[in-house]
């Protein structure tokens, strides 16, 4: 039997130095019918030439204050002519010629609505995030036991579910989570597919990981309010950053990677700050909403 066709989508700013390696293991992909999509939102370094040399069936192009990764995505989506939708970051750069094939193979059942596949840290990542890699996408990894996770960096939806609502355009942060949320909500189901490895990290600054934590904190409080199981609270501000001491030193201590446990400290204090901030901000915004409808 013939490969169904599927629709690669990749959002790319600024992210040429690694673009081209992603877009050359795109290129080797065993699976060979698909056709793709890119937006890219205002690059300067080069990425839109490479994106152009990539031949991709549409090309967006945006200007960095239209981005909405929501509304994006719909875009991108609308333009697919498959059944079969995969999403993959600029920087997120496949492993090997059998990226594709896993996510696809978990989408054609009708009853899986998105698949994601595991990310692997680059060389030079530090401890502290190489740990949330393990945690999030290890061989024994503790995302399996938490209430829901998902990650649309390298991964994959069912079209025909999409379209019964799409995702919220009203956010700018875990925009994947809630949309996968609500795919469980409908009774369907999400894959993780290992076998599908892309290489994939950040290491952000503790300014930029109290950014990012005190957004997606917000977007789910915002969304979810008092029914968010996993509520951050000032008394437990403290014990939770030992918790995340602890698992750090425990990471150092087998990667002899002793030197990066401060490091690992300060950020896991931001992460915690911002969690709490953006949880408290995002369930006065709910709270707010409620009473105006």
């Amino acid at each position: 039997m013939s490969d169904p066709l599927v629709t690669v989508i990749i959002r790319s700013f600024n992210e040429g130095w690694a673009l081209r390696g992603t877009l050359a293991a795109l290129a080797a992909q065993e699976y060979g019918n698909r056709e793709l999509i890119v937006c890219d939102s205002g690059s300067t370094d080069g990425s839109v030439e490479l994106i152009r040399n990539a031949r991709p069936k549409h090309f967006i192009q945006i200007q960095p204050s239209e981005y909405i990764p929501g509304r994006v995505l719909n875009r991108c989506v609308r333009l697919a002519r498959s059944e079969f939708v995969i999403f993959l970051n600029a920087d997120a750069t496949p492993q090997n010629r059998n990226w594709l094939r896993p996510l696809v193979s978990a989408l054609r059942n009708p009853h899986m609505a998105a698949a994601f596949g595991r990310q692997i840290p680059r060389p030079g990542c530090r401890a502290v995030y190489a740990l949330d890699y393990e945690r999030c996408f290890g061989a024994h990894r503790d995302s399996g036991d938490w209430e829901h996770f998902f990650s649309l960096v390298s991964s994959g939806i069912r079209r025909d579910i999409w379209e019964r609502r799409g995702f919220l355009e009203t956010q700018r942060y875990s925009e994947d989570d809630e949309y996968s949320r609500w795919c469980r909500a409908q009774g369907y189901r999400v894959a993780y597919c290992p076998d599908s490895v892309v290489v994939h990290s950040h290491n952000y600054t503790p300014a930029q990981a109290y950014q990012r934590f005190f957004g997606e904190a917000f977007a789910l409080a915002a969304l979810r309010g008092p029914a968010l199981q996993e509520r951050p609270s000032g008394s437990r501000l403290i014990l939770g950053w030992l918790a995340d001491v602890r698992r750090d030193l425990l990471y150092c201590a087998r990667r002899r990677r002793w030197a990066e446990l401060p490091h690992a400290g300060r950020i896991r204090w931001h992460q915690r700050l911002a969690k709490l901030a953006g949880f408290r901000a995002g369930l006065r915004h709910y709270h707010e909403q409620a009473v105006h409808h």
